[in-house]
């Protein structure tokens, strides 16, 4: 079947009712963000008058005000490292969070390789990296490869370009490869 031929369902709702029930949903969240936002803020001023008492500064002495900034002070440590411990806390959880997406990543199949940035490590190095401690010994790859002299590369040359010099029908029978298995053919389609 042709999905093209098949028709949509079409709605049974018009277009001007749709527009309206949009209309009457974001009108309808407006309000409940500027609910949510003074709620917020009475919830805030509340907290804020239970935890810190207004300041009663008038008439008390030059002793009983360093007393009120040292018990400020305290305070102000105390809140201090509620706030790093809160902080390590949300970093750790991060992290966490962080660790286990990639696991479900690698579970779905659906992992995103990271650009390699491209690293020079030499052959002792890596096999270190791969065998660990089992690799002894410098492992110089060079030293397993043929040494070529230049004397005979210069003679192969000059024997590849001595051969091409010569005329090629001369020799057609027995650069053939055929063995000897040309002259048979020629012999039996004389007949």
């Amino acid at each position: 079947m042709n999905p093209k031929l098949i028709d949509k369902p079409k709605s049974k709702i018009t277009a001007s009712r749709k527009l309206s029930l949009k209309i009457m949903l974001l009108t309808r969240a407006m309000e409940q963000l500027e609910q949510e936002t003074q709620d917020r803020d009475e919830e805030k001023l509340s907290y804020l008058g239970e935890r810190l008492p207004p300041l009663q500064l008038s008439g008390l002495s030059l002793a009983e005000l360093q007393d009120l900034c040292k018990q400020l002070h305290g305070k102000i440590d105390v809140v201090d490292e509620e706030r790093y411990d809160c902080e390590a806390k949300v970093t750790k959880h991060n992290k966490d969070i962080h660790e286990l997406k990639l696991k479900v990543q690698d579970l779905g199949g659906k992992f995103k390789k990271p650009a390699l940035r491209k690293v020079r490590v030499s052959a002792d190095e890596m096999m270190r990296a791969l065998l660990g401690t089992k690799h002894k010994g410098s492992m110089d790859l060079r030293s397993n490869l043929k040494s070529v002299k230049k004397e005979d590369t210069n003679k192969d040359k000059d024997k590849v370009l001595t051969s091409e010099v010569t005329d090629w029908r001369k020799n057609v029978e027995a650069m053939s490869g055929m063995e000897g298995r040309k002259k048979m053919f020629d012999a039996s389609g004389g007949q």
